[in-house]
C-alpha cells in the first residue's frame, strides 16, 4: 500500500469534502476517493476515528 498523504492532509481532505457537501460515508469515499480512504486507514484505526479527528481539531 502506497501512502501518498500525510495525516494533516487526510484531515484537510475530510474537512474539504464536508464543506463541499460531499458524502462522508465510508462506502461513498471508498468509491469516489480511494486514495483518501487508504491513507485515512493508515493513520487512523478506522474511518470513524478519522472523521472524529477531523471534527476535533
Amino acid at each position: 500500500m502506497e501512502i501518498t498523504l500525510g495525516a494533516d492532509e487526510v484531515i484537510h481532505r475530510i474537512r474539504q469534502r464536508q464543506s463541499n457537501g460531499d458524502s462522508l460515508s465510508k462506502k461513498q469515499v471508498k468509491q469516489n476517493d480511494p486514495e483518501l480512504m487508504r491513507n485515512a486507514l493508515f493513520y487512523f484505526p478506522s474511518w470513524e476515528h478519522a472523521l472524529k479527528s477531523a471534527e476535533n481539531l
